[in-house]
């Protein structure tokens, strides 16, 4: 196996201010892959990441002995398949499916609601920040009383959507708009940090909430004075 790894080429092309290239980095470190990463500069991307996501053009890309996978979840579940040690998928063929579940959840429902309620104005925002709000507690509803998602240890459903919490929390900062009620769902607030705590591997490749906010304010005057007429 080691040998297998050794010979192997891997390479991360990523931003460090996304959470779709951390999820990657979460799943490389927690199955002791070694990878070279390249740092894209977004508004110039580089050659090699036009030639490997010619479709989406977009980070995070995972090549492979040569082989670009895009998309960070479709990138967890190669990762997950490729290299079968310290995996991240429970046995049991059920639990697989409520981890993938779950995590194409947060995907599809709780990410659009916490970026939106970043990128919207007025009515629109506030409707998307209650939609964000209800989702995340069906979320805690899920977690309930444990620590991760993945139970007794941190599992795929953790790699892929625990960095939610950090960023919701950088949204209301900055919009002073609540998503993440501490009464609410004790748990969800408790998530993110329970994960870097279990690993610090995890918590060395994670970007200092203080950056992330500095990055995210900057990002939000952009946005504020593209939109200006």
């Amino acid at each position: 196996k080691n040998q297998q790894m050794a010979s192997e080429k891997v390479k991360l092309l990523g931003y460090w201010g996304s959470p779709f290239a951390l999820k990657v980095h979460w799943a490389l470190k927690l199955k002791g892959i070694k990878y070279d990463y390249q740092e894209e500069d977004l508004p110039n991307k580089s050659p090699l990441l036009l030639q490997y996501n010619p479709v989406h053009k977009k980070i995070p890309v995972l090549v492979h002995n040569g082989k670009p996978i895009a998309e960070s979840l479709v990138i967890l579940e190669y990762i997950e398949e490729t290299w079968k040690h310290n995996p991240l998928l429970p046995e049991d063929p059920y639990e697989r499916a409520k981890a993938r579940f779950w995590a194409k959840f947060v995907d599809d429902k709780c990410v659009p609601g916490i970026f939106g309620t970043f990128t919207k104005v007025g009515e629109e925002q506030q409707k998307i920040a209650k939609e964000a709000r209800e989702n995340l507690k069906i979320l805690e509803g899920e977690l309930g009383k444990k620590h991760f998602f993945g139970d007794t240890k941190i599992g795929f459903m953790d790699v892929a959507s625990a960095w939610i919490i950090c960023w919701a929390q950088i949204v209301e900062e900055i919009m002073d708009i609540k998503l993440i009620d501490a009464e609410e769902m004790p748990s969800l607030v408790s998530w993110f940090q329970n994960v870097l705590e279990a690993a610090p591997i995890l918590k060395e490749c994670t970007p200092p909430k203080d950056k992330l906010l500095e990055h995210n304010k900057g990002f939000h005057k952009m946005l504020v004075a593209s939109a200006s007429p």
